[in-house]
């Protein structure tokens, strides 16, 4: 019997983790996304062309792979049918959880209307009714994929729904849907959907225990954990390797290589603490380098330094095996790149995240810059101080870096 790979965000999200899991899909039989809903988002490039997924698994682009959306996903039926025009032929290759639970448009309404209610003390939200979505999950409330199974019952829950909460609801100003028109929104997604619903947790384990390659795949990053994450700027949802057990159906001693997605400096999209990000010109150049705005909203990306401190607690918390370096060439041409080995806190210096980061102050070490890395795919051909830049990164993170992208393009990756 088989394990299953993961592969995990281990900063705030926007790692890059969509590169390499289009890159190491090519050598599995099947890539499942365990949790998130369309409020993620992986951009992949291949041959020059741009593929923006949200809720479709990375491994779609393999042609031979299985792509799994697991129970652990919320998922926008609008928003997964317009993603999956883009492809061809998915009869067969995409399977949607039956458990999966169901993001509708009122979800996205109830989002907004919360964040607008909430003024400066908002969480910065996609605005896209993940929240929600996972908070009637949780209310036991929620609506799964198997309803669309019978749009016409899903649509007389839905109503009752409204019915029952309408002081809320009108306390919001979020209006009651047309019947009419919602019975015939759900008749769409149930006609273009329902052959992709099935019990999916069976298809992993079946899947395992004929030894086939299964690679899985999360959404978002770890500080960005509802429970180990900046709280309360944080997803709704599990966003370390162990919630991809629960949102596949999966027990730990399924799990086979753990593989974190960095990037070589840092970002993040909404409020929240940053320790390392930087307001100067400096973080002006990765975000217009890097090209950082979200591939989901369009918002520009706080940028900073690499923060070791963070990554090794992520590292740590979700039993890492490698890193993977990803945009190492965005620091190209710098003349000094920092990096964050330490914290400070009411004076105290301490090497671990706190449960608390609102007064965390970064600690550097500055590290010499290096002319550029573009385009190379040995390890030995880099130049001497990102290289140095690398090892030094294992030390503090106490974590192997055993593949770096040098970038966006699928075979400009160095596997060590």
């Amino acid at each position: 019997m088989s394990k299953a790979d993961v592969i995990v965000g281990i900063q705030w999200g926007d790692e890059g983790k969509g590169k390499i899991v289009d890159k190491l899909a090519q050598e599995y039989d099947m890539v499942c996304r365990s949790q998130g809903g369309h409020n993620a988002g992986h951009t992949i490039w291949v041959d020059g062309v741009k593929y923006a997924l949200h809720l479709v698994p990375s491994g779609i682009l393999n042609p031979k792979a299985i792509n799994v959306i697991g129970n652990g996903v919320v998922l926008n039926p609008e928003s997964i049918i317009k993603e999956m025009e883009q492809f061809s032929q998915l009869e067969g290759r995409l399977f949607i959880s039956d458990c999966a639970h169901l993001n509708l448009p009122y979800h996205s309404l109830i989002d907004q209307a919360r964040e607008k209610l909430k003024g400066v003390n908002a969480i910065g939200t996609t605005g896209k009714g993940i929240g929600p979505a996972y908070s009637d999950k949780i209310n036991r409330i929620g609506q799964r994929a198997s309803a669309l199974l019978n749009p016409t019952q899903l649509c007389e829950d839905i109503m009752n729904y409204f019915d029952e909460n309408k002081v809320i609801f009108d306390a919001i100003d979020v209006q009651t849907p047309n019947k009419a028109q919602l019975l015939e929104e759900l008749t769409g997604y149930s006609e273009k959907l329902s052959k992709f619903i099935t019990n999916t947790t069976n298809m992993v384990w079946r899947a395992l225990e004929e030894n086939k390659r299964v690679l899985l795949e999360g959404a978002q990053g770890t500080m960005l954990d509802i429970d180990h994450g900046t709280y309360p700027f944080v997803t709704s949802s599990n966003t370390v390797s162990a919630g991809a057990c629960t949102g596949l159906g999966l027990n730990p001693k399924d799990i086979g290589i753990v593989t974190g997605i960095v990037k070589a400096y840092c970002t993040r999209v909404g409020n929240g603490p940053f320790p390392t990000e930087d307001f100067g010109k400096d973080g002006d150049t990765m975000a217009d380098v890097g090209k950082e705005f979200g591939t989901t909203t369009g918002r520009k990306r706080r940028c900073g330094w690499f923060d070791a401190v963070a990554v090794k607690h992520a590292s740590r918390l979700n039993g890492c095996d490698q890193l993977s370096l990803m945009k190492l060439d965005v620091l190209d041409g710098f003349e000094t790149i920092k990096i964050c080995t330490a914290y400070e806190v009411d004076g105290e210096i301490i090497d671990y995240v706190p449960s608390n980061m609102d007064n965390v102050k970064p600690i550097y070490e500055d590290i010499a810059g290096w002319d550029s890395v573009v385009g190379c795919r040995e390890f030995d051909k880099l130049p001497t101080t990102a290289k140095e830049y690398i090892q030094r990164i294992e030390q503090l993170t106490k974590t192997k870096v055993g593949i770096i992208s040098t970038s966006p393009e699928r075979e400009d990756t160095i596997i060590r």
